[in-house]
């Protein structure tokens, strides 16, 4: 995937301004930055969740707006923010929309073997017949996680996945981020706004300010020092250990 030249206004002004960089596939890529600075658009964009004022992302050799949602819905999955399903659903049937691109309502064998299989994977088995709403929060983001396990994609958005948990659950979560990328093979693209959790878990880090990308490349080269201090214009210290971050504050 590849997006060149993404811009994007809102009344005239650029929330998200010429960005164009590479997502290498198999890898966690994680978009940083201070309030407002267009990670959560550029998701948007890159999902076709919200349209582009101009440039690409080429997906599989095309542009993606050419793709049919069906086809592409089998390729690219994405959770915003707000995962909020105004329907009775146990977790069972949340996980089973994930196989909506593949047997429409018609569920095959087959799929139940997959939602099985998404279910396990994410230790939902116990829940699996309780309502959504009746989960904490975070067995409900398992749930939403175990409904894009089922859709069984290549590559994986997540809009500020750690949002609202508390860091026993936030943790949790950061470790089925790792664990979709290195055992079930993924890319997984995710907006962060905790960049300890952004420095331990990703591969690469593209940081923006003001609608632009300020640095991309690996977490040993844009977690410095110099590099976060000029994005959050604040004054950060770094624990490293084997030149890797392991402890970022200010």
């Amino acid at each position: 995937m590849f997006v060149k030249e993404l811009t994007k206004k809102y009344d005239g002004k650029p929330v998200v301004d010429s960005v164009t960089f590479d997502i290498p596939k198999g890898s966690v890529i994680s978009l940083i930055g201070p309030n407002g600075a267009g990670k959560s658009t550029v998701m948007g964009m890159i999902s076709r969740l919200i349209a582009k004022d101009t440039g690409m992302v080429e997906f599989d050799g095309k542009d993606i707006g050419k793709w049919k949602s069906r086809e592409l819905a089998k390729r690219l999955a994405i959770l915003t923010q707000t995962n909020q399903i105004q329907m009775k659903l146990t977790v069972r049937e949340l996980v089973a929309f994930g196989r909506f691109p593949y047997s429409g309502n018609r569920i095959t064998k087959a799929d139940e073997a997959i939602i099985d299989q998404a279910i396990e994977y994410m230790e939902l088995r116990e829940f699996e017949d309780r309502f959504i709403d009746e989960l904490s929060g975070g067995q409900r983001q398992r749930a939403y996680i175990a409904m894009v396990i089922a859709q069984d994609t290549e590559y994986v958005l997540l809009d500020e996945p750690t949002n609202n948990l508390d860091i026993y659950h936030a943790t949790n979560m950061m470790k089925i981020v790792r664990k979709l990328c290195d055992e079930l093979g993924k890319t997984v693209i995710l907006v962060l706004h905790e960049i300890n959790y952004a420095a331990f878990y990703s591969d690469y880090i593209c940081a923006f300010v003001d609608g632009k990308i300020a640095r991309f490349g690996t977490v040993e080269e844009v977690m410095t020092k110099e590099t976060l201090s000029e994005i959050y214009k604040v004054d950060f210290e770094i624990l490293r250990i084997s030149g890797k971050p392991l402890s970022i504050y200010y």
